[in-house]
């Protein structure tokens, strides 16, 4: 805490009536630190998500309350949320895995759109602290820090490895990476046992790309709210109030354009390896077909 008083918390700039981009110049991809808790940094982007997390703990609880057979208006707002989410990702993930796996996914979707959205809230990139003679954002947007949205990626790809293992089993995992999806009945021997080779080889190649998930996950949701930031900011300086107007509105579609695929791509890599219900129904009323008695 001596950092906060040192820094000039006293000086903080109350300007939440200002529009959310306050600053003309663009922000840097690396937060600021704000203050110490012991030896832990805390950065404006930390700030940032705790806040947001503890808005919508409220928010959802304030909402629900206690559930009602007719829905007050905001417990109709979370249901209208659970059963949307619930029917986008059960065709992907498949029915078993869809309820396992929609905490998961829907806490994905609200955190990040909330998160996206922030940067348009007044406060955002206009409440500043004085540091060292410097002037630095108290809070800024939790996905323009790139160490927030790897967080996001490392969580979404743990549950994915939680969630195959126990809805799929090793066994399938194995077969999905490495075994021969050629029908032994329809090619020659010869080749059949060629394909073993070979779709070793793609195993191993699968293997390096779901290690760059992480990758792909964290920077493109990274590079698109920087991005979007730098842009907001790069049109209020040009012109404070009309130039950015239509700029908001790409930020809003924006935002929920990245938090629908960040949270779309993690069911589809759940869907990869345990939606295998529909195929299974297949070869077993093929089988019935086959051999009636």
């Amino acid at each position: 805490m001596p950092l906060i008083r040192k820094s000039g918390l006293s000086a903080l700039l109350l300007a939440t009536a200002m529009p959310a981009f306050g600053s003309e110049s663009a922000i840097s991809p690396k937060p600021d630190i704000v203050l110490h808790v012991g030896p832990l940094p805390v950065t404006n982007s930390m700030i940032a998500t705790w806040v947001i997390a503890i808005i919508l703990i409220v928010a959802i609880r304030l909402a629900v309350r206690k559930p009602r057979l007719v829905p007050t208006r905001g417990q109709a707002i979370v249901e209208s949320l659970v059963t949307g989410v619930m029917d986008l990702i059960t065709p992907i993930t498949g029915p078993r895995v869809a309820r396992p796996a929609f905490p998961l996914l829907v806490g994905l979707f609200t955190y990040i759109l909330i998160q996206n959205w922030s940067g348009m809230i007044p406060g955002f990139g206009t409440l500043k602290i004085l540091q060292h003679g410097q002037w630095v954002d108290l809070i800024r947007p939790g996905d323009a820090d790139m160490n927030s949205t790897f967080a996001l990626a490392c969580v979404s790809m743990i549950a994915w490895l939680y969630l195959i293992i126990r809805y799929a089993g090793p066994r399938v995992i194995l077969y999905e990476l490495f075994g021969n999806k050629a029908d032994k009945n329809d090619i020659p021997a010869v080749l059949y046992y060629i394909l073993f080779v070979v779709f070793f080889g793609v195993g191993l190649i699968e293997v390096i790309s779901i290690g760059l998930r992480l990758v792909s996950l964290s920077c493109r949701l990274f590079g698109n709210m920087l991005g979007g930031e730098n842009l907001m900011h790069s049109m209020y300086g040009i012109e404070k109030w009309l130039l950015p107007t239509p700029f908001y509105f790409l930020e809003i579609l924006t935002g929920f354009v990245q938090a629908l695929i960040f949270t779309l791509l993690v069911a589809v890599y759940i869907g990869l390896i345990c939606n295998h219900e529909g195929a299974e129904h297949g070869h077993a009323a093929a089988g019935a077909t086959a051999n009636p008695h």
